[in-house]
């Protein structure tokens, strides 16, 4: 039987403000967090992109908040994200599921004017968004307390490693009340520098498994397109924008410099193109961030920040011009689309340098990836017939040709005589106790001298 959110039994306000934003039944996420979270337990959550995590920890912290008045007067919740999109999805998620609560809220993101902030934090708001470099600048400047804190969560800790924010996150920590709630949420647990952070976050955490990163997403269509050299990939991008029905679309490349250029040339031909990078200012990224949200343009051109924390309804469409660099990288940017039981379409435009990559991206995520084609912008490249074997592969072959080779070499040969007398036993003679101790199995007979001639001294 599936739950529901009267279940979690949470104040009328919040009810009304999942009412209002259209939420009707809990997703896994929700169903196994939501219930843990409001008993006060710290968790460890692996959850695939799109699953409704954002909602599984906004609820519990609000619904604390509201039953558990505080004369405090500093920040009660801290939600830390790795970037500054997932910080603001997270603040207007909150924003709408608490519009019906007297909730204060604040968000502390690089890129935005400091004395801004400065004033928010002075308003002591009980739940705080924030990305790790910034905060750690005001907590330095001893202009954010966290010595109430009652709630820790770190969404998306293993981008925030992969960006290089450890040693932030771990002097954050260190700042924090210690008999906090803390949450972490992640779209693997196995990154090897997360047990460093778990250590201290977490104490006595539960571990929750939904949606395992390699399992493949039942909403979105995984396709390849083969390609030659980037005038021909940028033709075949052209075709798919022009063609593939869908709402939105966001594209996927792997420098600043390509967004630039693609987006240029996209917009020659006359399509509504923005591009989205991490060199760009803050108020140019809202204002790009707005136009795609709104639909004014339904095409965006983005580096991998925008894989994370980009939640836009009307996604259809995802299309890779680079392949990503790791499997992980293809969850999260196909995970853009396909969301809240929407289906998505994701094609990864690969060239011969990257078929390999993607080989191995598909093993790793156990995808079933259809092959597909345009007619009129065929490849030249039609993808690699023999494979070089791994290493794994070689020595696995080798192993089997080793016992191979055991089993049908030739035994040696028995006379007929020693295969007749198999277990019995000679007689010694009773004339010669050397034979004798020797067939007895006691070893060589032992050498004596002889008797010296007679009639010698």
């Amino acid at each position: 039987m599936n739950a529901e959110f009267s279940d979690f039994l949470l104040p009328d306000p919040l009810y009304r403000g999942l009412t209002k934003e259209g939420f009707e039944v809990p997703t896994p996420v929700q169903s196994q967090v939501i219930p843990l979270a409001m008993d006060g337990v710290d968790l460890m959550v692996s959850a695939a992109t799109g699953s409704g995590k954002t909602a599984a920890f906004l609820l519990p912290i609000m619904q604390r908040l509201l039953d558990n008045k505080s004369n405090a007067s500093a920040t009660r919740a801290l939600i830390l994200v790795p970037t500054r999109e997932l910080a603001r999805q997270i603040f207007i998620q909150f924003m709408r599921l608490g519009s019906y609560t007297r909730i204060s809220a604040g968000i502390i993101t690089g890129g935005e004017a400091k004395a801004q902030q400065i004033a928010s934090l002075r308003k002591n708001p009980e739940i705080l968004v924030a990305t790790p470099g910034r905060l750690l600048d005001h907590i330095k400047a001893r202009e954010v307390d966290l010595s109430d804190l009652e709630f820790l969560v770190l969404d998306e800790a293993d981008r925030m490693l992969d960006m290089g924010f450890a040693d932030d996150v771990l002097a954050i920590i260190g700042r924090c009340n210690p008999q906090r709630q803390s949450l972490l949420f992640s779209a693997t647990l196995h990154h090897r520098g997360l047990a460093a952070i778990t250590s201290v976050l977490l104490r006595d955490p539960q571990t929750l498994l939904v949606d395992p990163i390699r399992e493949q997403h039942p909403d979105i269509s995984h396709q390849v397109l083969l390609s030659d050299e980037p005038e021909h990939k940028e033709r075949q991008l052209l075709w798919l924008l022009r063609n593939e029905p869908c709402d939105k679309a966001l594209v996927f490349v792997n420098t600043r410099e390509r967004t630039e250029t693609l987006a240029a040339g996209l917009i020659r031909e006359g399509l509504r193109v923005v591009a989205l990078h991490g060199e760009m200012e803050q108020r140019e990224r809202n204002r790009v961030m707005g136009l795609f949200l709104r639909g004014d343009v339904s095409i965006l051109i983005a580096t991998d920040l925008a894989a994370r924390g980009l939640d836009v309804v009307g996604v259809g469409l995802v299309i890779n011009f680079d392949a990503p660099r790791s499997g992980d990288d293809y969850l999260h940017r196909t995970g853009r689309t396909g969301r809240a039981g929407e289906k998505g379409i994701a094609i990864t435009l690969v060239d011969s340098m990257e078929w390999n990559r993607m080989e191995g991206i598909a093993r790793y995520l156990n995808l079933d990836i259809v092959r597909r084609g345009i007619k009129g912008l065929e490849a030249r490249f039609q993808g690699v017939t023999r494979r070089k074997p791994t290493a794994r592969a070689l020595e696995a072959a080798r192993a089997k040709a080793r016992s191979e080779a055991r089993q049908a070499a030739p035994k040696p040969k028995e006379r007929e005589r020693d295969r007749k007398n198999i277990g019995k036993r000679r007689k010694p003679s009773p004339g010669n106790s050397a034979e004798a101790g020797t067939q007895a199995g006691f070893g060589p007979p032992k050498k004596t001298k002889p008797n010296p001639p007679r009639g010698t001294c």
